[in-house]
């Protein structure tokens, strides 16, 4: 929930990149939730800025699809729908494939050292169950290769897809079962960066983006063709929000 008795005033240089930060992860946390109005004044409030940074921060937002601006009536948290999903993810994955192959032939031994280190935390995140910090681990390492592949046109487009769907992916349930498939493709994902096996490893991302597909189609369609993304990231017996 969004405070304001302890306003959180931007003090960085670059005030328009971080405000555009701070109401992605409010988006993307379902702090803001999907289908309602953002709360101009109360944000302007909480960061301590005027409306016209703000309404710049979110003209970029809406350029990513996560909000939608509406003459006279505001900014509106846009909700993700299996549409959306069956259209981004194959895109998403193609990607995510292609960074993988470029990945193997300019990745150097330091950066795979790199990614080595980022996969055991987020086993250890696993195995503690933290799903929080699986998640972002999760992502650095999806970075991490995307970055690798020394590809800025990729890495622009890809990075602006992945957070049309990062909410999706973050939230929608999954059982501990497919907690373990998406751990043991990230097995898969490590051995074949390290040997520098650009078709398998390109393969394998384009299975594990399919499976996440999958996995929030199943999500959505168990609230219904247009349900916002809500609820906790409890891990339980039965299953993990992810």
């Amino acid at each position: 929930m969004m405070q304001t008795e302890n306003p959180q005033a931007i003090t960085r240089t670059s005030l328009h990149h971080e405000l555009v930060g701070r109401l992605q992860t409010l988006i993307i946390n379902a702090d803001l939730e999907p289908g309602s109005k953002v709360p101009e004044k109360l944000l302007c409030e909480q960061f301590g800025v005027s409306r016209t940074p703000l309404r710049e921060a979110l003209k970029v937002l809406a350029s990513d699809g996560l909000v939608r601006l509406e003459p006279n009536r505001g900014a509106w948290v846009t909700r993700v729908t299996i549409e959306e999903v069956e259209e981004v993810f194959p895109v998403l994955g193609a990607l995510e494939a292609l960074s993988g192959e470029l990945a193997c032939q300019n990745i150097t031994e330091a950066e795979i050292e790199a990614v080595c280190d980022l996969h055991e935390q987020m086993m250890q995140s696993y195995r503690e169950r933290d799903l929080d910090a699986y998640f972002r681990i999760n992502q650095k390492i999806h970075r991490a290769i995307l970055l690798a592949a020394r590809n800025g046109t990729l890495t622009s487009s890809c990075e602006a897809l992945s957070l049309r769907m990062q909410r999706a992916r973050y939230l929608a349930n999954m059982t501990q079962g497919r907690w373990q498939e998406a751990v043991q493709e990230h097995e898969r994902i490590l051995k074949f960066l390290v040997a520098r096996d650009g078709p398998n490893l390109a393969r394998t991302l384009m299975d594990h983006m399919n499976s996440k597909r999958l996995s929030v189609v199943q999500w959505l369609q168990s609230e219904g063709f247009d349900a916002g993304l809500r609820g906790h990231r409890k891990v339980t017996e039965h299953g993990a929000r992810d």
